[in-house]
């Protein structure tokens, strides 16, 4: 079974047993999460939700909090001598996915 779940403005397919990195959200590591957003169920038979799927729970729990890579973000223009050099580093939140629940 799995389902599709909306956190941080992004949907991600989840499994029970995988480890997923979302948008940081304010959970301690170990803590216990709850996702109430799942947009679809499927497996033996698929319910898509409207927007949601009713009653459908998603339980998870927080393994790490981080950052991610470095993404160099370059703007240049040709001619007139202008470039900027940018970094870029994303706040986490690492789940293990425990349990799909209707």
């Amino acid at each position: 079974m799995y389902a599709i779940i909306a956190t941080g403005g992004k949907q991600y397919k989840v499994a029970e047993g995988d480890i997923v990195r979302v948008e940081k959200l304010n959970v301690a590591e170990g803590d216990q999460i709850t996702f109430d957003q799942v947009l679809m169920l499927g497996g033996d038979e698929t319910v898509i939700g409207n927007p949601t799927v009713a009653g459908a729970k998603v339980a998870a729990t927080v393994t790490a909090n981080g950052k991610a890579d470095k993404v160099i973000v370059y703007k240049y223009k040709r001619k007139t001598g202008y470039h900027k050099k940018n970094g870029h580093r994303q706040f986490f939140t690492e789940v293990k996915i425990d349990s799909i629940s209707k």
